[in-house]
């Protein structure tokens, strides 16, 4: 008998995963079942900040399961905040927001027996109210399903908004001329880049930034790519950005030689020479890729805000002198949750074109153009975005 229900759940499993039977009630207000062959779930809680642009961001991924046997075209997708649309992306805006697990490239579709991210960014406008809960409405193409009843649509992903403020720090540089590089949110390589550790899936870097600096040309570097002194940042002060605790600090990797990606690079040593500060309320500020030796803190230190840190460098995975930085709600630059912050006080002064633009200037050292702004921007409390030129204040 065991070996006949075996065989009889078997055959019952088979044929699910060949053509899913989707009730033609699905969504009634009976209570009846019904099929979801595209299974929803969300792993953090978005935070609200503010932009330099003036509005409120959310950022977030909605993590999607296709379990079914064959692909599934996502066709819409509806963000709803207590009920109202905030928020509807076509399949071409979903196409580049959705990471298959694994992956560093988008997919226009969901194939079968696959999890996949969807990177989701929502802009509310000035004076907009808050939105205390978050849900999704997806319409979709399931293949897998019956000839008629493959246009599917499903609502799930529920998450409570996290009201709680963002951390409101300092700049960790002082001087002008910085690039906002990979800074949120939608283009940047860092708010999508998810990392299995230790046997959980962290997006530390959601809300990280590279800063680099131009020189009074507009280069990134002027002279030999290979060299360090090249570069307009390498060796500038990098300073505490609030009252805090040191938690970690690493030191004695060597630099990196500019332009060439390192290799055999180990998990512990991709930040290079690093600090961790513990900023209190379970928020830690990482800097990463400093010079060996140029660090000035030691765990356990108290430091005031604006104190000395080390110099910029390119220690550890690092292909450009720069200064990583980063909000997380753990002490790991990896293992942690990636928090949003709130600058106190920098200006902006332009804007570059973007990613690719700014590629080409690092790696042929040529001025990188810069759309001036009409006035200068004065930020109180902001956190900066992406592509942006920034000053902050001191020397």
């Amino acid at each position: 008998m065991r070996i006949l229900r075996r065989s009889f759940v078997a055959r019952i499993l088979a044929r699910i995963s060949v053509a899913l039977v989707v009730c033609v009630s699905a969504g009634r207000a009976d209570g009846s079942e019904k099929m979801t062959p595209l299974l929803l779930d969300m792993q953090d809680s978005p935070a609200p900040f503010m932009g330099t642009d003036g509005r409120v961001h959310l950022v977030y991924e909605l993590w999607m399961t296709n379990f079914s046997s064959a692909d599934i075209l996502v066709e819409k997708v509806e963000v709803l905040g207590d009920g109202e649309v905030l928020q509807s992306l076509d399949a071409a805006a979903i196409a580049g927001r959705l990471q298959p697990a694994g992956q560093r490239e988008s997919a226009g579709k969901l194939a079968g027996s696959v999890q996949t991210l969807l990177f989701l960014h929502v802009m509310l406008e000035p004076g907009a109210a808050m939105p205390r809960l978050l849900s999704h409405r997806i319409t979709m193409h399931v293949n897998a399903a019956p000839p008629g009843q493959q246009e599917i649509t499903e609502s799930g992903g529920e998450v409570a908004v996290d009201r709680k403020p963002v951390a409101s720090i300092g700049p960790p540089l002082r001087g002008a001329g910085y690039v906002s590089a990979d800074s949120c949110c939608d283009a940047s390589r860092h708010t999508r880049a998810a990392m299995p550790v230790n046997g959980h899936v962290w997006l530390a870097q959601r809300f990280a930034v590279d800063w680099e600096q131009l020189d009074a040309q507009g280069r990134i570097y002027s002279g030999d790519r290979e060299k360090l002194e090249s570069y307009t940042i390498f060796g500038k002060p990098v300073i505490a950005v609030a009252d805090a605790v040191v938690a970690s600090v690493t030191d004695g990797l060597p630099e990196q030689t500019p332009g060439k990606y390192p290799v055999n690079i180990s998990l512990d040593q991709a930040d290079g020479n690093s600090v961790i500060l513990d900023l209190g309320d379970q928020r830690y500020a990482l800097y990463a890729h400093m010079q060996r030796g140029s660090i000035q803190v030691r765990v356990g230190e108290r430091v005031k805000m604006g104190r000395l840190i080390g110099l910029v460098g390119n220690s550890g995975n690092s292909v450009a002198p720069h200064l990583h930085f980063q909000v997380t709600d753990r002490s790991s630059s990896l293992a942690a949750n990636g928090l949003p912050y709130e600058m106190k006080d920098f200006q902006v002064t332009g804007k570059t074109s973007g990613t690719k633009a700014f590629d080409e200037a690092e790696e042929k050292g040529t001025p990188l153009a810069i759309t001036p702004l009409s006035s200068v921007q004065q930020s109180k409390g902001a956190l900066p975005l992406d592509q942006l030129i920034i000053s902050f204040a001191g020397r």
